[in-house]
């Protein structure tokens, strides 16, 4: 019971985060979003009515057909409810349903590859490049890290230990924006190793494209991890040390216990828990600096779309990927307390 009680109280505040999330972004495009809607809408149906050329030939006065230009741009603003003033409580709670059931609506410049204009699709469209690039580099910087750190907090003290922990606080002194410039420059202008752009230049749809998306990947993915796995070893050795001090670890080598079984199989299972609960943060963290990394390596994902929809002032696409942001943030967390109780036999969900 207690378990189903946690989890239950669990959905409850990620239902609410996710309504507030929904009301606050509405909130703050609210007052742009209702007109730049509209005069999307008067755009959309302009177009559609002037290369009606049989329909447009049915008016003999200019007059008479921007009267029927205005009027089918009003009852298409009235059929969406745009008469109503966005913070309206009918029009938030629709809207708040809409996207919390994951219906964004329908983009105003975007397409996706396929062409599509729901923001649906264009999201799960990228989506899962973010999701390999990130988690890949999450992945490997963690595991990096961990053995790095662990050795590092073997020998406190040491060359190895001073290295570590002048390389951490090196890589975390840059922004990985700028690094991945230099990276661009080095490796793709100067030594011609890897693709400038990370968007492979081949469709989706060709049979090679999961290859040539994989080679285009490697620079992004090498210049993250290189730069983050120096924070990680620090932060485990740092937790490691005080961990190899437990008077466990020292009856775990009076009795002889090789030091590698203890270093990983002591001190790293009991160091566990936080670091599992680091590497949920780092993986729901890294979709917030998905933006500008994607955006400098041209990356076909989450964040270079949110790039674009922020620059082209695309509301339904900024919402939507807002709600999805914070849903992965808030389902990582949920997994990493549920992983947290699961690892740490001490703590009892309840």
């Amino acid at each position: 019971m207690a378990l189903k009680g946690f989890l239950i109280q669990r959905a409850l505040n990620m239902a609410a985060i996710l309504l507030i999330t929904v009301l606050l972004t509405m909130a703050i495009l609210g007052p742009s979003a209702d007109a730049i809607l509209k005069r999307a809408i008067e755009q959309e149906t302009r177009t559609e009515i002037l290369q009606n050329k049989e329909l447009v030939g049915k008016f003999k006065d200019p007059g008479e057909l921007e009267d029927y230009v205005k009027s089918q741009v009003q009852g298409r603003i009235s059929s969406m409810g745009l008469n109503d003033p966005w913070y309206s409580p009918k029009r938030l709670w629709t809207i708040a349903i809409r996207v919390m059931t994951l219906d964004f609506g329908q983009s105003y410049y975007i397409r996706g590859y396929g062409g599509s204009s729901n923001v649906r699709d264009i999201i799960l469209e990228s989506l899962p490049r973010t999701v390999l690039l990130f988690g890949t580099a999450t992945l490997l910087t963690a595991i990096l890290g961990i053995l790095i750190g662990a050795a590092a907090a073997k020998r406190a003290g040491s060359l190895l230990d001073k290295i570590v922990m002048g390389y951490a606080a090196i890589s975390n002194s840059f922004p990985l924006w700028w690094i991945g410039m230099l990276a661009i420059l080095l490796f793709s202008y100067t030594l011609r190793i890897f693709p400038a752009r990370a968007t492979p230049p081949i469709p989706p749809a060709d049979p090679a494209y999961p290859a040539a998306l994989l080679y285009h990947m490697a620079l992004p993915l090498l210049t993250m991890v290189s730069m983050g796995f120096g924070g990680w070893a620090y932060m485990v050795r740092n937790l490691m040390v005080g961990m190899l001090q437990e008077d466990y670890i020292m009856v775990a080598r009076a009795k002889g216990v090789p030091e590698g079984r203890i270093l990983y199989g002591h001190a790293l299972r009991s160091a566990a828990p936080p670091i599992v609960t680091m590497m949920a943060l780092a993986l729901s963290g890294s979709f917030g600096g998905a933006m500008i990394t994607e955006a400098v390596f041209d990356w076909p994902g989450l964040g270079r779309l949110y790039w674009e929809a922020i620059g082209l002032l695309d509301v339904p696409v900024i919402v939507g990927l807002t709600y999805v942001s914070t849903l992965v943030f808030l389902l990582s967390v949920f997994m990493a307390d549920i992983l947290y109780g699961i690892l740490d036999p001490r703590i009892r969900i309840g």
